[in-house]
């Protein structure tokens, strides 16, 4: 098992890692909008922090030795499903290979975030 960190992604802050490799498959620890380095968030709306879960998985992708085309299940997880299309409009331009996905509303995201994306990808 090998474990993937990045500086382009917001660093852990428990007890948790930015992804895992396995057995020829990623799996990425949720991501949420905020900002690798400052820690700070990025935007306030489902549009700023959506584009920014997407980057921070992106980086995750591209440190394990992977992309976007390759994503083959992600969870999603918005504060309120009255966002669900907007965020579908940001999620379809990352995510083109279609993935598997799942989509739920939850109660409360940390920091009152808007999104959360985790993802799992194939690594050749």
């Amino acid at each position: 098992m090998k474990t993937i960190a990045t500086d382009k992604a917001p660093a852990a802050i428990g007890p948790y890692t930015q992804g895992k490799v396995i057995n020829g498959l990623l799996f990425t620890s949720g991501q949420v909008a905020l900002l690798p380095g400052s820690g700070e968030v990025a935007g306030t709306t489902i549009e700023e922090q959506a584009e920014q879960c997407c980057r921070n998985i992106g980086a995750i992708l591209e440190a394990a030795g992977t992309d976007f085309g390759k994503v083959v299940k992600t969870t999603c997880f918005l504060a309120d499903m009255k966002d669900f299309a907007v965020f579908n409009g940001i999620y379809e331009k990352y995510f083109v290979s279609k993935p598997a996905r799942s989509c739920v509303a939850v109660k409360e995201l940390p920091k009152q975030l808007l999104c959360e994306i985790e993802a799992i990808a194939a690594v050749e």
